[in-house]
């Protein structure tokens, strides 16, 4: 395995006390820190009725993230593209490479980014079919491509850009890597959502590649919650912050979490301690060589050369912190 690449996960999270104008200059500035730590790539999300992520609309804001920093590659992680038309999308795309040619990611995915009622107000066509994502997936190649077309005559996304953006697959599970591997696109593993995820959905990638003009063999990226400090002491407590935010997730509760110190004081049932348990898959905390040696340990498992971090923390500082020791820890 060739030098660990790392590359961000930014989410805009808004936090207690805090609102939403300053979770996304956050984002900005985690981009530009990120761009000076040489970290690989920075990806925004797409997520819709919750108060708790401000993040929205990642091709709006991925034109700010690019314009204020310098070589780290900027993109999606991603578009959840039955919220959306495919000619929208390559369109928006497209003006992104045109901006800011051969440093644009596609990242895509299908689930709603929300519940199925806002995803149902994004596209009321959408009726969340795997036959109409595979469709939508192959009419955006025709966008990029300029051989588009119906029985009037062609259609073009415009501008007609002279690069297409890298494109991506967001997988948590068998059937999105099989969709990736027939598209010859990039894998993205969302182990931060499923923990129990394996190598197995990189097998079913690689077995099943088709080499496309974008990626000549298959490449595949993990991406999970990563959670470093100082301290082992720090790090128990950032991960207790995350651990009860995803009870709530898991309850259906997205926003109106309490201050860190409440979370801190609180003791969790021990059917909560299971479930936690059971979301362990999804997080890695510690300190700097703790976590290099996990993270290190997860990319030979899932033979990858690069991994996606996403952070949540109930202090600005803290992440920032995290995002610090990581890049000391892989001498970035």
């Amino acid at each position: 395995m060739s030098k660990l690449k790392l590359s961000i996960l930014d989410q805009s999270i808004v936090r207690q006390g805090s609102t939403a104008s300053e979770a996304i200059q956050e984002t900005i500035e985690t981009a530009q820190l990120a761009d000076r730590l040489n970290y690989h790539r920075i990806w925004i999300s797409e997520h819709h009725n919750s108060a708790f992520i401000a993040g929205s609309a990642p091709e709006v804001l991925m034109v700010k993230l690019a314009d204020v920093t310098n070589r780290i590659r900027i993109g999606s992680g991603g578009i959840m593209l039955p919220n959306h038309s495919a000619y929208k999308v390559a369109e928006n795309f497209r003006m992104l490479e045109t901006l800011f040619p051969g440093r644009i990611d596609l990242g895509m995915g299908r689930a709603p980014g929300g519940d199925r009622i806002s995803a149902s107000l994004l596209n009321p066509s959408n009726n969340f079919a795997e036959e109409n994502y595979l469709t939508q997936l192959d009419n955006l190649q025709h966008f990029f491509r300029d051989t588009a077309g119906t029985k009037y005559g062609p259609i073009i996304a415009v501008p007609q850009a002279q690069t297409i953006p890298m494109q991506w697959i967001l997988s948590s599970s068998g059937g999105s890597s099989a969709i990736a591997a027939k598209f010859g696109m990039g894998l993205v593993i969302a182990k931060f959502i499923n923990g129990f995820a394996t190598y197995q959905l990189v097998e079913t990638y690689r077995d099943n590649f088709v080499p496309s003009s974008q990626f000549s063999s298959p490449h595949a990226i993990l991406a999970i919650s990563v959670l470093c400090a100082d301290t082992e002491e720090k790090a128990a407590s950032m991960r207790k912050n995350v651990d009860y935010i995803l009870l709530q997730f898991d309850k259906g509760i997205f926003d109106k979490f309490p201050a860190d110190e409440v979370i801190q004081q609180y003791e969790f049932s021990p059917a909560e301690l299971e479930r936690i348990q059971y979301n362990s898959g999804r997080i890695i905390s510690g300190t700097k060589d703790s976590v290099k040696a996990q993270l290190t340990t997860l990319a030979t498992e899932f033979e990858t050369d690069e991994i996606i971090v996403s952070t949540m923390t109930a202090n600005k500082n803290d992440r920032k912190r995290s995002f610090e020791l990581l890049a000391e820890a892989f001498e970035l």
